[in-house]
């Protein structure tokens, strides 16, 4: 594999992280929710979703499971709800 082919490969397991990510963060802009920065949400919320993605690789030995992007919405929501009230 290429360096190249291996930059896209992480990018591709972790998009779905940051896609999720971003449309908690924007609905966070959008209600002027929590005291940090935008940077420091969006990097948590991120972080929380690769954890979750990188859990359920190690469980089912591969990525793209659906129990796995279950996971992802829900520990996602619950850090978006977390960072709502601080």
């Amino acid at each position: 594999m290429t360096p190249l082919g291996f930059v896209l490969h992480i990018a591709g397991f972790v998009m779905p992280a940051f896609g999720v990510a971003l449309v908690l963060w924007l609905g966070l802009r959008v209600r002027r929710a929590g005291r940090q920065s935008a940077a420091v949400q969006l990097g948590w919320l991120f972080a929380a979703g690769c954890v979750v993605l990188l859990a359920g690789l190690a469980y089912f030995g591969r990525d793209g499971k659906m129990a796995t992007y279950a996971a992802l919405v829900l520990a996602q929501g619950s850090v978006a709800w977390w960072l709502r009230g601080r």
